[in-house]
């Protein structure tokens, strides 16, 4: 297995940056969730909460853990109210990195 794919990480830490601070999970279902119930709530507007949806909606876990495969963590952005925020999914491997 490469060291880059998902199912090399023992959690996943998620964080909305200016929102919500880093949390760690033990399973990426359980992060992903969290990550959207966060971002549900926020005013993103039409296009931004669709966009969200797709990517932590149903079917997420498989479209994660592929962009964490090629990418070795997935980051995204959203602005609201002027100011871009970064979304991040880091997978947090036994050996730290």
């Amino acid at each position: 297995m490469n060291s880059r794919e998902p199912g090399a990480a023992t959690a996943f830490t998620v964080s909305i940056e200016d929102i919500t601070p880093p949390t760690t999970f033990s399973r990426l279902p359980d992060a992903l969730a969290a990550l959207w119930e966060a971002l549900r709530v926020l005013p993103l507007g039409w296009t931004q909460h669709e966009a969200y949806r797709y990517f932590l909606g149903p079917g997420a876990q498989e479209r994660v853990a592929a962009f964490l495969t090629r990418d070795g963590e997935l980051t995204l952005s959203f602005t609201m109210a002027g100011r871009s925020h970064a979304v991040r999914v880091v997978p947090v491997r036994p050996d730290g990195g």
